[in-house]
């Protein structure tokens, strides 16, 4: 199954949880405890959502640590797909003897 460019976790946030609640992103960052500037550049896509993040958010809006780390893996690897050289990567096999 081919994968469509996924949106970052941070518009996600910023989208289904902050406005939604209409939380600005200064409120958000007291409520998870972590900087404005922290979690503005999670919401601009330059900065991920990292396992510590993730569980912020799950406590704060009652969602899935897990979903907001395959979120992120999903973006990253799309990302890294678009732009990956492997044609100098050689091809390895395991045989299994019996």
């Amino acid at each position: 199954m081919a994968m469509h460019d996924p949106e970052h976790p941070g518009q996600v946030l910023k989208t289904l949880y902050l406005d939604a609640l209409g939380l600005t992103v200064t409120e958000a960052a007291k409520g998870l405890g972590v900087s404005r500037q922290a979690l503005s550049n999670i919401i601009n896509a330059h900065n991920g959502i990292t396992p510590e993040m993730a569980l912020r958010l799950e406590k704060a809006f009652g969602t899935s640590r897990q979903a907001w780390l395959n979120m992120q893996q999903n973006y990253d690897l799309w990302h890294a797909m678009q732009h990956a050289d492997l044609s100098d990567v050689r091809v390895f096999v395991v045989s299994v003897e019996e």
